[in-house]
């Protein structure tokens, strides 16, 4: 297998209620970093930031993202200062689902990385599913 584009990646969710899109992106984040650093978001920051409590707990969350084999580490992700997390893991990319390209939060991150030489990369979003999806799934029963 050839030489990999980055030598350390990070991306970061809330992995509630794991699906095929949360490990398309986790795989394909891997596909392109010798390192992969998986941030899963804590309950607290999920509750704060979304308005929503996560159906399955962290401590659980975190033990099926470890689980993976593309994931090499996995950490807490308890507050939204991405460039932090950045410096803190040596990350030279960042892996966000394409869904996110060109909204004002990421045009601003892909400015702030580009200061300590990390690049941004947009991976092919799942169409047709996510945990909301599935939460509405869920209520129609």
């Amino acid at each position: 297998m050839g030489e990999k584009k980055y030598k350390i990646g990070y991306t970061t969710g809330v992995f509630d209620m794991f699906h095929i899109g949360h490990l398309n992106i986790i795989r394909r984040a891997k596909e392109q970093c010798e390192y992969l650093v998986v941030g899963v978001t804590t309950d607290e920051l999920c509750t704060k930031s979304k308005n929503k409590h996560p159906i399955i707990c962290e401590a659980e969350r975190v033990a099926i993202v470890e689980s993976i084999r593309y994931v090499d580490k996995v950490v807490l992700q308890s507050d939204m200062d991405k460039l932090s997390a950045v410096k803190n893991y040596g990350a030279n990319a960042v892996f966000v689902g394409s869904d996110w390209k060109g909204t004002p939060s990421w045009l601003k991150y892909e400015q702030e990385f580009a200061t300590v030489g990390c690049d941004v990369v947009y991976l092919e979003h799942t169409d047709g599913i996510s945990s909301t999806i599935l939460r509405e799934r869920l209520n129609e029963e």
